[in-house]
C-alpha cells in the first residue's frame, strides 16, 4: 500500500477521565474486543496473577492506578488502531498533556455515578485548545448511578458541547439488562461478570419490538420514552461539528462487564479522523508526504529494568519508517540508526519494520533523543506544542547510603529526561532539587529509585514553592540577572536557567525589577524558548 492508503487506516486515540473512572478497565475491553489480548486482567485485583495489560509498573500493580502512559497498537476491522491509556490522577496531567499532542482523537470516560469531575475538565481543556474530537463513554451503568438524561445535560452544561446519544441504557444496578444502540437500532443484551470475549450476545431489533416489552416490562417502556425525548431534543449527529469539537457521540456501558465496548469500539472507527497534517515552525506538514518525519512526546526509562533501557516513544507525522534507516536528531544534527524500534502492546515489545503516520515507535537510546526532539530524513523541522509547565512543589534528596551517589545521579538523570519529575541543579552547585506538579510524583520516584535503581532515597520539603523559566533577548542581561540571583538560580534538565521562590512576592519584586528579563510558566521544547540561555 501507498502512504496515503496506510494513514487512512490509522486511528490514534488517547483514553482520558478523572481516576477511578474505569478507564484503564475500558482499555483493557478494547483490547480483548480487538483481539489484541484473549483474557482481561483487573486494575483492581492487586493480589492476583493477572493485572491490566496497560498497567506494567510494578507501583501500578500494587496501588491500582495507572502512573504512567501506556501505548498499544492493535488491528480491528482492517484498521490499525493505537491506542494510548493515560493517568488518570492530576498528580501526573503533565504526562497526559504530552500524550494529547501525539493524538487525532480522544475517549473520554465518566463515571456514571460522579458525572464530569475535575480532572476531567482540565484534560478536556487541553483537547479543546487542540480542537480533538472527543467520543465520550458513560460508565459503570451496572452500579446504582445518575440518570442517563442528568447526565447527558450535565455533559453539556460543563463541557460546552453538544452531547449526542449513539446508545442508551436501560435500567441501572441490578436491574441493567443492556445497551440499545440507535445507530442499528437494536438492543445487546449482555451476561456480566465475564472477562472473556463472548460472540454470543443476544440482539434484539427495533425499539418497539414486543419482545422488549415481554422480556423487560416497564424497563423497555422507560427506556421507549427516553429515547424518544431524546431524540427530539438531541441535535442530529454532524460529523463535521464532531471533528471540530462541538460536538460529542455519547455511548453507556460497563466496561468491567463487557457492556457497550464493542459500540464505542466500531465508533472509533467509523468516526475518528485519520492522522492529518501537523503545524512545524517552518512549515505544515502533511503526513502523504514520502519523507519521514517524527516527534519525542514521551520518555520511558526501564520499561525493562533488567537491561535498564530508555524508550523514546515516537509520533510519526509524515512518511513510511523503515526499520535500520538513518534519522537526524534536528535539535543538535546527530544521526541515529534504528534497527532496535519496536511497537508495543503495553510492556510487551516487537522489533518493528515498517510503520507509517500515526502509529507510535519506541526508539531505545541512552540519553541521545530528548522529550520534544524531531526526527527526519535531514530537513530541517521543529514541531511544536509540547508542553512542560513550572513545578508547584519541591524537595530535596539526602542517600541513606553515600556509595550510591553515581546511581543516584544515573536515576535523577533518567527520570527526569523522561519527564517522571523535574531535576533542578543548583547555579551554585549542591543538593539537587526535584519539582512536581503533585505530591503524589514525588512518591513514585522514591518507589523506582529504590526498586529501579538500588538506591534508598530521602525525601525533604525545600524551601521554595514556585519555580519561573528565565530569557531575556539580551543574553547579557540574562547572564547579569542569573549573577545576581545566583542563590535562586536552577538549571534543569536541558539546563535551561530557572528562578525559584520561596513565596509569590520574590517573584513579584524579581519581575518588576528586571524588566527586560521574561518569566515564563511553561515552556516547550529547549530549541525553542530558550535559545538565549547561557552555555555552561
Amino acid at each position: 500500500m501507498m502512504v496515503g492508503q496506510q494513514v487512512a487506516r490509522r486511528r490514534t486515540f488517547a483514553i482520558i477521565s478523572h481516576p477511578d473512572a474505569g478507564k484503564t478497565t475500558l482499555t483493557e475491553k478494547l483490547l480483548l474486543f480487538a483481539g489484541a489480548i484473549h483474557i482481561a486482567g483487573s486494575v483492581k485485583a492487586r493480589k492476583a496473577s493477572r493485572h491490566a495489560t496497560s498497567d506494567w509498573m510494578e507501583i501500578e500493580k500494587q496501588r491500582g492506578i495507572s502512573v504512567a502512559s501506556s501505548v498499544m497498537q492493535m488491528e480491528y476491522r482492517d484498521c490499525v488502531i493505537n491506542l494510548l491509556d493515560t493517568p488518570g490522577h492530576q498528580d501526573f496531567s503533565e504526562d497526559t498533556y504530552r500524550v494529547l499532542t501525539a493524538v487525532d482523537a480522544a475517549l473520554m470516560v465518566i463515571d456514571a455515578a460522579n458525572g464530569v469531575e475535575a480532572q476531567t475538565l482540565r484534560l478536556l481543556e487541553v483537547c479543546r485548545a487542540r480542537k480533538t474530537p472527543i467520543l465520550t463513554f458513560v460508565n459503570k451503568m451496572d452500579r446504582e448511578v445518575r440518570e442517563p438524561l442528568d447526565l447527558i445535560n450535565e455533559i453539556e452544561q460543563t463541557l460546552g458541547m453538544a452531547a449526542v446519544p449513539f446508545t442508551w441504557p436501560m435500567g441501572m444496578g441490578r436491574s441493567f439488562k443492556g445497551v440499545f444502540d440507535l445507530e442499528r437500532d437494536s438492543m445487546r443484551v449482555f451476561q456480566p461478570g465475564s472477562d472473556r470475549l463472548d460472540d454470543g450476545d443476544e440482539i434484539i431489533k427495533g425499539l418497539n419490538n414486543p419482545v422488549l416489552e415481554e422480556r423487560f416490562a416497564d424497563g423497555a417502556a422507560i427506556m421507549q420514552q427516553e429515547i424518544e425525548l431524546i431524540r427530539g431534543a438531541s441535535p442530529e449527529f454532524s460529523h463535521e461539528a464532531f471533528l471540530a469539537g462541538r460536538q460529542t457521540p455519547v455511548f453507556f456501558g460497563s466496561a468491567i462487564n463487557n457492556f457497550g465496548v464493542r459500540e464505542v469500539l466500531d465508533a472509533l472507527v467509523n468516526l475518528a479522523p485519520p492522522p492529518g497534517s501537523r503545524m512545524a515552525l517552518q512549515r505544515q506538514v502533511q503526513p502523504g508526504e514520502p519523507r519521514f518525519s517524527g516527534v519525542v512526546f514521551k520518555i520511558q526509562a526501564n520499561m525493562n529494568p533488567a537491561h535498564r533501557d530508555r524508550i523514546a516513544f515516537v509520533r510519526i507525522c509524515s512518511g513510511r519508517f523503515d526499520r535500520g534507516m538513518n534519522l537526524r536528531i534536528v535539535r543538535n544534527g546527530k544521526d541515529i540508526r534504528t534497527n532496535g524500534v519496536v511497537s508495543f502492546l503495553s510492556q510487551r515489545r516487537d522489533l518493528l519494520d515498517i510503520a507509517y503516520p500515526g502509529d507510535i515507535i519506541g526508539i531505545p537510546n541512552h540519553g541521545t533523543l530528548q522529550l520534544g526532539d524531531t526526527l527526519t530524513e535531514g530537513e530541517r523541522l521543529q514541531f511544536t506544542g509540547l508542553p512542560f509547565f513550572a513545578p508547584e512543589i519541591f524537595q530535596t534528596v539526602e542517600l541513606a547510603d553515600p556509595m550510591r551517589s553515581k546511581q543516584l545521579k544515573l536515576g535523577l538523570a533518567q527520570l527526569g529526561e523522561e519527564g517522571a519529575i523535574q531535576v533542578f541543579r543548583p547555579h551554585w552547585g549542591g543538593t539537587l532539587l526535584l519539582g512536581a506538579v503533585g505530591t503524589l510524583q514525588f512518591e513514585v520516584v522514591a518507589h523506582r529509585l529504590k526498586h529501579e535503581y538500588g538506591v534508598d532515597a530521602r525525601l525533604a520539603p525545600a524551601k521554595y514553592q514556585l519555580a519561573r523559566w528565565v530569557t531575556a533577548d539580551d543574553s547579557r542581561e540574562l547572564k547579569r540577572f542569573i549573577d545576581t540571583n545566583a542563590h535562586r538560580i536552577a538549571y534543569d534538565v536541558v539546563d535551561a536557567p530557572t528562578f525559584l521562590a520561596s513565596y509569590g512576592a520574590e517573584l513579584s519584586v524579581a519581575e518588576e525589577s528586571w524588566k527586560h528579563v521574561q518569566f515564563h510558566r511553561m515552556r516547550e521544547h529547549a530549541g525553542l524558548l530558550f535559545q538565549t540561555h547561557l552555555d555552561r
